[in-house]
Formats: structure tokens, C-alpha cells, sequence
């Protein structure tokens, strides 16, 4: 049990490194990137261990980042 607590608390640092790796316009929240990199760091964290998988959650993060981005439409600005 405190290793899962110990993989979402690292998600909430990989998703926002995946974030980082993939600038640009951003569709979706906050909420949506911390779920993105609690996801990706449980998934791979759970398979592989040690400093590899942190690499590895990382980059499936800005992945499943890109991958939200494409699918989501994207906001269109405010006029007022």
C-alpha cells in the first residue's frame, strides 16, 4: 500500500515534467496533466522499478500528454 501512495505522489511530479516536456497550447486543466502523470507513473511503476521507471513514467507521460492534446479540441480564446 505505500508503495502505490508513494507512485501517485510521484505522478503528481511526472505529470507535471511531461507537461514541461511538451510546451504548447494546453486543452485540457491541471487536474487532466496530474492524472495523466499519476497514471503513466502507476502503470510503468508498478512494472519496473529504480530510476528507469521514473524515466520511462516520464516519457509515457508527455506521450499520453500529446495524445490528450490531439483529441481534445482545442479552447478557443475569449472575446469580450
Amino acid at each position: 500500500m505505500g508503495e502505490i501512495i508513494g507512485l501517485i505522489i510521484g505522478g503528481l511530479i511526472v505529470g507535471a515534467l511531461g507537461r514541461l516536456i511538451n510546451p504548447g497550447p494546453d486543452p485540457m486543466g491541471w487536474i487532466v496533466t496530474i492524472a495523466i502523470g499519476i497514471a503513466s507513473m502507476l502503470i510503468v511503476g508498478l512494472l519496473i522499478s529504480g530510476w528507469l521507471g521514473w524515466v520511462l513514467a516520464v516519457i509515457v507521460a508527455a506521450i499520453l500528454v500529446t495524445v490528450v492534446q490531439r483529441v481534445l479540441p482545442g479552447r478557443a480564446p475569449r472575446t469580450a
